[in-house]
């Protein structure tokens, strides 16, 4: 008998940093083969270099915008005062912080993107069903946030032009001016875009402050206009306190938590550019929940003066800032909503769906050509019509939005967290028949959860104005919860359904 040598054990693919963070073994291969491209391998260690302070210009950017403006303006506008309407949002985005730093956690650990990391539960070919979920919901909110910014450069333009401008041949129901604007800011949007990730940072680095500053303009003007502060707090709740608030608040909450729900599946995105976890942690906690809860209160402050100077709330910013006589006042309140509107949309609504278009065919479709795709469908989608009506963009654009979404993050959270224990092997995730790939590339039991609590989240939601009456009117008690009830049943239930496939299975 002859001594045999023992085997080597294969070199590492991987490792973890004395901070936590695991990257790509040094000499190890990247992962290459259809499921990888250079968008959506992890980031090398060296470049994950974003501080608190660029987490949180990034909430502060994406915060201060119009569509979140509207958020609680609209609330005014369907009858809370500012009290209910800043306490609803406030309870909110507190709410949804849980979620975003769960999620976030995968970002700065392992320098992946949103659809690599949900390869993890929903297999390396199923990701794409998530992802693609998100990306046609960011491109409803692009669509939507396009338009605002369209609407501020023909309001701009009337002002300098004149009627001529204004009073332009209608096309399609809107002046053909308005839709040449919303073209013009649509290509701006692409030009920053295809500029990189780089730009983007220092975009939001200076665009934060200077939205700030152009909201509490706003309310300066409009405590002026209204004779001081006193008016804008006494404007009364039309619902009281009693059944009639409570009735709304709940789908209201929801509809607040589904604003953010989009950020809380893909916040890896940009947490995979984090220096440590407490970067993206602090970052986020200090950008979040105080900036949305302070624009809020300038917002409701604003849109209540409106109440008492025009004798209606004006939850639309841009046709609020038209009423001004000043030129000057109305070119610094369009600037200001020009630059939020670019701030959020590029950043929260480009950046994501890119990578999420991208995981669906690595090898052919790139970040950049992503990001196109995203900036088509979000025209294709008619975001003018989504726009059209406070009580349809709360109720059901958001009630909506937040219900699937809502599911997916259930999903997500029970697979990283309780399952994993927050471990994963990078090579395996871009490889076919690894620990990953399930069952050609599906893991069915996440889809099953997906879809169950897809159903019971939005099945009995109201589709109004988009359609008349619900379609599982037996569900109807459950939508008022869409984005609680969609993650907490696809969570236990993917939860039973994986313990029943063999915990050694799930395991790293």
């Amino acid at each position: 008998m002859t001594d045999t040598a023992p085997t080597a054990p294969p070199p590492p693919t991987q490792v973890t940093l004395t901070d936590g963070r695991v990257e790509i073994a040094p000499g190890a291969p990247a992962p290459t083969g259809p499921y990888a491209n250079d968008d959506l391998l992890p980031v090398p260690v060296e470049k994950r270099t974003w501080t608190t302070y660029n987490f949180s210009a990034l909430w502060v950017g994406m915060a201060h915008n119009t569509a979140s403006w509207t958020l609680a303006s609209g609330l005014i506008a369907v009858g809370m005062d500012w009290k209910q309407a800043v306490l609803t949002i406030a309870l909110a985005n507190v709410i949804v912080l849980i979620p975003m730093l769960l999620t976030g956690h995968a970002g700065p650990k392992y320098g992946i993107p949103f659809p690599v990391f949900a390869r993890a539960s929903f297999g390396i070919r199923g990701a794409n069903l998530p992802a693609v979920v998100r990306a046609l919901v960011a491109c409803g909110w692009f669509g939507i946030q396009t338009w605002i910014g369209g609407e501020a450069i023909y309001f701009l333009a009337g002002k300098l032009i004149g009627t001529g401008w204004t009073d332009a041949a209608k096309v399609g129901g809107h002046a053909w001016t308005m839709w040449l604007s919303f073209a013009i800011f649509w290509a701006l949007q692409v030009v920053i875009i295809y500029r990189g990730m780089e730009t983007l940072r220092r975009f939001e680095n200076w665009a934060a402050p200077f939205v700030l500053v152009g909201a509490f303009v706003m309310l300066w003007w409009m405590s002026d206009k209204a004779g001081g502060f006193g008016p804008l707090f006494d404007q009364p709740s039309k619902l009281g306190w009693g059944p009639d608030f409570w009735k709304l608040f709940a789908p209201a909450l929801m509809g607040m938590i589904g604003f953010w729900s989009t950020l809380s599946l893909n916040i890896p995105d940009f947490t995979r550019y984090g220096r440590s976890q407490k970067a993206q942690t602090w970052g986020q906690a200090l950008g979040l929940p105080t900036t949305m809860t302070l624009f809020a209160f300038l917002s409701v402050m604003v849109t209540s003066g409106s109440q008492a100077v025009y004798g209606e709330a004006i939850w639309d910013p841009v046709q609020l800032a038209a009423k001004t006589d000043s030129t000057v006042g109305l070119l610094f309140a369009l600037v200001t909503v020009l630059v939020a509107t670019l701030s959020v949309n590029v950043a929260a609504n480009l950046v994501s769906p890119a990578f999420d278009f991208s995981n669906i065919a690595p090898r052919r479709i790139s970040f950049r050509a992503g990001a196109l795709a995203t900036c088509v469908l979000g025209v294709l989608i008619f975001p003018w019509k989504l726009y059209s009506d406070p009580e349809g963009y709360i109720f059901t654009w958001l009630g909506l939005v937040g219900g699937l979404l809502g599911t997916v993050a259930g999903i997500l959270i029970a697979d990283y967290w309780i399952l994993r224990r927050s471990r994963l092997d990078l090579a395996d995730l871009y490889r076919p028949g690894g620990r990953y790939w399930y069952d050609g590339g599906w893991n069915w039991r996440a889809v099953a959860a997906f879809v169950v609590g897809g159903v019971l989240a939005v099945g009995g939601a109201s589709f109004k104005p988009l359609i008349d009456g619900r379609p599982i009117p037996a569900l109807a008690d459950l939508a008022d919860y869409g984005w609680a009830v969609g993650l907490g049943t696809s969570m236990v239930l993917y939860l039973l359904l994986m313990a029943l496939r063999g915990r050694d299975r799930t395991a790293v």
